[in-house]
């Protein structure tokens, strides 16, 4: 049965996993940030301990199922990683993830004392380690840590109930979708969200969410074809006209995502008036979704 999210309510998902909801729910972050607790009586790693607030963090020291070993982060975006500096230096533990990159929406007072890659590995007692992943899209720096049961710790990569927002040039669109594509040849059990409750269907998670963003890539190279020069404004209006308008403004910097994508690719060219086709055609194989 799927455990709700319940913001300071500490949830047990495993022998060796548990979720506690910080208290920031909002639109943009639906019930919550998550933060995991990973490991067992011999000592957790903390993951993505959230926003910098003060009951949040308290809540991680009272409520941790075992003695705090170390503080990880999924990506350095407001509401996952402010708490991690303050929060380790409180428990005389050190800290994981990569460094942030130098875009607004990046908490820049992150520093972890172990910079972590690909392949990389988080130590905890007596467990196997977990596994860093990297996967670049949402943020350049983002990182999921699977664990040895095949719980992938997503934060904002895969989000449960709603599609992540990709914001250039940090954001980037094309390495979103390689990211997803990396995950389909992991050995997953489950999807641990940064927002939203387990997912224990990943691999039609992840198929979905890439057959989404690729039909929406369809709708945007269909509405260029018929409408170019086109501003992004315009492009917000024909290609995502299936949407409420209130919605325009996120959609809009998914849609530049993608504009960055197909630019990429060579089908598409910013001019003074606004996107259209490199050349007459380019984005017939995008249409049928021969290039991908």
């Amino acid at each position: 049965m799927t455990k709700p999210c319940t913001p300071g309510e500490l949830i047990s998902l495993s022998p060796t996993l548990w979720r506690l909801t910080a208290l920031n729910a909002g639109p943009m972050t639906g019930s919550g940030t998550n933060t995991y607790f990973f490991g067992c009586d011999a000592g957790v790693v903390v993951i993505d301990p959230g926003p910098n607030e003060a009951r949040h963090r308290e809540a991680i020291t009272k409520l941790a199922p075992a003695p705090v070993i170390g503080v990880a982060v999924t990506h350095t975006h407001r509401d996952h990683s402010p708490a991690a500096m303050p929060l380790a230096a409180s428990l005389g533990v050190p800290v994981f993830g990569m460094p942030p990159p130098a875009t607004p929406e990046n908490e820049h007072g992150f520093v972890p004392d172990t910079v972590l890659a690909d392949g990389g590995t988080i130590f905890v007692p007596t467990l196997e380690p977990l596994r860093v992943v990297h996967t670049p899209g949402h943020a350049s720096n983002h990182l999921c840590y699977l664990t040895p049961d095949g719980v992938l710790i997503t934060g904002d990569h895969v989000m449960q109930g709603s599609t992540v927002v990709i914001m250039p040039p940090d954001g980037d669109m094309h390495d979103y979708l390689e990211s997803l594509r990396r995950l389909l040849d992991l050995s997953l059990t489950a999807i641990a969200p940064g927002h939203g409750t387990l997912i224990d269907d990943p691999k039609n998670e992840i198929i979905g969410i890439l057959q989404h963003r690729l039909a929406r890539e369809r709708k945007i190279a269909t509405a260029l074809q018929s409408a170019q020069p086109c501003s992004i404004d315009t492009l917000v209006r024909l290609a995502y006209d299936d949407v409420p308008s209130l919605v325009w403004p996120l959609a809009r910097r998914s849609l530049e995502a993608h504009l960055v994508r197909l630019k990429r690719l060579g089908s598409v060219v910013q001019s003074d008036v606004g996107w259209r086709e490199e050349a007459a055609g380019t984005l017939e194989a995008i249409v049928k979704g021969d290039q991908q």
